[in-house]
């Protein structure tokens, strides 16, 4: 829009001023304030065309101003953006008639984008939503990732779409379909979750659909299904790449005439119910094994959502841990802290079973130290306990990276030995091996206890002496990191 006005709300002086600059430089006229009464007195007085406002101002917080300025120009179109960038931040942004979210610092480019994307939408009608929500924050993390998360799901919280979680096991993906449901449209409605990979795969049917009296032998009277005991709110399809041929095939039935049929019925029984489905696994793949219909696919991934393991977020670890200690806190078990060398430890970690794994560690260290404040030495003794994690079917996490590590060895010494085309190599085979094995295995063992030999030698299980011994021969360069 030519000559828009755009009204910046920011008790930041340095904020207000970046944005003064880019958005005259864009063309736009532009008003700045510090203050939350100054938005008002212009809002009120019929000025603007936009406004870009903070959260947290001196005088009053923005959304308590929103729904008043959506009362009065509910055509006004507003960014909120925020340094308190949770999820409960977005979700009332929203709720309160935001146009767009950015958490702080944001990207100025964005910025300028969303601004001339808001400015040429057409004008419509703001619905209002509910107040009613529930209080605890489903949730955690301020971290680049999952800011998009929430981004995402402030702007499909009021749609009916179809929705495809994918993620690590662990990663939170029934909480996200759960958020969408609680804080959506259908919240008064019931939320229905079925893990198909839980069923056995003859009974998924009736289990989904519902099945009349008589429709198998132990079919003694007419049950309904997670379809019709979802009405009106959400079905949420955990581990959907689980699901036969058969069940997906009626799926897409409802997906695309919005009625199915009980097992064993035959009258089409109409449906209102909102879909997300959930997977852990590549459906891309089974698709080309031919185990998952690619049309199937394409209606249940219509806005797909990708959760982020643990590992890629792991500035987000010491606000979970938080979380997690106030939540067993409030559960009865004794208040617990951890201080700033354990949660650099806790950062460091992999965490194949991601956010779970994480929350059960946390309940074991509520449970099982006296202490109130947990150091480096129990995370320690912690993570050098085998952990069991469902992505590895069950083994122990050691067992099943001992059993990667044979593999890697096997793989090395078919192409060792297929050089020599059918002949056998030079003499001293065991020693050459043992060193393209050792060399980098103590160099990653080193690097994991940033050069502290004496924790190396425990984690491998040698003699410190032996260690020493071993990285002279070897000629291995020690690197000490600074804490």
């Amino acid at each position: 829009m030519a000559n828009a006005t755009i009204l910046v709300a920011d008790d930041d002086a340095a904020i207000r001023t970046v944005l003064n600059q880019a958005l005259a430089r864009a063309g736009y006229e532009v008003r700045s304030t510090g203050t939350a009464s100054g938005l008002w007195r212009w809002v009120a007085a019929g000025e603007g065309d936009l406004v870009v406002t903070d959260v947290v101002m001196p005088d009053e917080n923005a959304f308590d101003v929103l729904p008043r300025i959506k009362k009065l120009r509910p055509d006004l179109p507003i960014i909120v953006m925020s340094a308190q960038n949770t999820f409960m931040t977005a979700i009332k942004a929203s709720e309160r008639g935001a146009y767009e979210y950015l958490p702080k610092p944001f990207d100025l480019k964005e910025l300028m984008a969303i601004v001339a994307r808001a400015l040429s939408r057409p004008k419509a009608p703001v619905t209002a939503t509910d107040p009613e929500q529930p209080e605890d924050i489903p949730l955690v993390g301020r971290s680049p990732a999952m800011q998009e998360i929430y981004r995402a799901l402030a702007r499909l919280m009021q749609t009916d779409l179809t929705v495809m979680i994918t993620g690590e096991s662990g990663t939170g993906k029934e909480l996200v379909a759960r958020a969408l449901h609680d804080y959506g449209k259908r919240r008064k409605g019931p939320f229905v979750a079925v893990n198909m990979a839980a069923i056995p795969r003859d009974l998924i049917e009736s289990e989904l659909f519902g099945h009349e009296k008589g429709a198998f032998t132990g079919a003694l009277q007419r049950a309904s299904g997670r379809f019709e005991q979802a009405e009106g709110g959400t079905l949420f399809l955990d581990e959907i790449g689980d699901m036969p041929m058969e069940a997906q095939t009626r799926l897409l039935r409802v997906l695309q005439q919005g009625e199915y049929t009980t097992v064993g019925g035959r009258t089409p029984i109409k449906t209102n119910v909102r879909i997300v489905a959930a997977t852990n696994k590549d459906l891309r793949i089974s698709i080309q094994q031919g185990l998952f219909r690619e049309d199937l696919f394409f209606r249940l991934n219509v806005v797909p959502l990708r959760l982020p393991p643990l590992r890629e977020r792991s500035e987000d670890v010491p606000d979970l841990v938080r979380h997690f200690f106030a939540i067993v806190e409030k559960e009865g078990l004794p208040r617990k802290q951890i201080d700033a060398d354990a949660l650099e430890r806790l950062k460091r970690y992999r965490w194949p079973g991601n956010v779970r794994e994480l929350e059960n560690l946390v309940r074991r260290l509520a449970a099982l130290y006296p202490q109130e404040t947990i150091g480096e030495s129990q995370i320690e003794t912690e993570l050098a306990e085998p952990s069991l994690s469902p992505a590895n079917g069950g083994r122990s996490e050691s067992r099943s990276s001992d059993e990667t590590l044979s593999g890697s060895v096997e793989r090395h010494l078919s192409d060792y030995f297929s050089q020599f085309r059918g002949d056998l190599p030079p003499p001293g085979l065991y020693h050459r091996i043992l060193r393209d094995i050792e060399e980098p295995l103590i160099g990653a063992a080193l690097a994991a206890t940033r050069g502290n030999q004496i924790k190396a030698a425990e984690l491998l299980g040698l003699n410190r002496n032996t260690l020493r011994k071993k990285i002279r021969d070897l000629d291995i360069q020690v690197i000490r990191s600074s804490r």
